[in-house]
């Protein structure tokens, strides 16, 4: 695991720049049993402690028919990680490899996603297992879990096809 400001043999750190390019609401909290990275687990699990998911007033009328599905995704910013590693050795073993190509918090943005089971709802506290982030980490946003939808519109001349090159 990437110790705070830690950069390993064969990394790359680099300059970020200065410029913004979106803002994002934070729409609530979440609440988990870890305080730090070392601990926090690196996937949820289904039979994962019960975490809670604080929305902020407006955004909990967003709440509206949420318990008419079992699982959700939860996206959510990853308030703590470092954001200027282009290359990282996620095995110590100083063979580095590129950001995209794999599930670190370490990102340009660090945006998290899992899939959670909703337990239950109380007003604007939703109670959900299968995080892995930190205690008071930021929401970004809740969807249903999009496996559970079919496309909407019919297959069309020229969309892609699974195997197309």
């Amino acid at each position: 695991m990437v110790r705070l400001n830690e950069v390993r043999s064969g990394e790359v750190a680099i300059d970020l720049p200065e410029r913004t390019d979106a803002e994002l609401y934070f729409i609530g909290r979440i609440h988990t049993p870890w305080t730090d990275r070392l601990t926090c687990p690196r996937q949820g699990r289904a039979d994962g402690p019960t975490c809670r998911i604080e929305m902020f007033a407006p955004w909990d009328k967003g709440l509206d028919s949420i318990t008419e599905f079992e699982r959700l995704e939860v996206l959510y910013w990853l308030h703590e990680s470092r954001r200027d590693l282009a290359l990282q050795s996620p095995r110590s073993d100083g063979q580095a490899r590129g950001v995209f190509s794999l599930r670190t918090p370490v990102r340009p943005n660090p945006i998290g996603t899992s899939i959670v089971q909703l337990l239950k709802v109380e007003g604007p506290m939703l109670f959900v297992r299968g995080l892995d982030c930190l205690d008071g980490t930021p929401l970004i946003d809740l969807k249903p879990d999009r496996s559970r939808f079919a496309p909407l519109a019919p297959a069309q001349a020229g969309d892609f096809q699974v195997g197309d090159p």
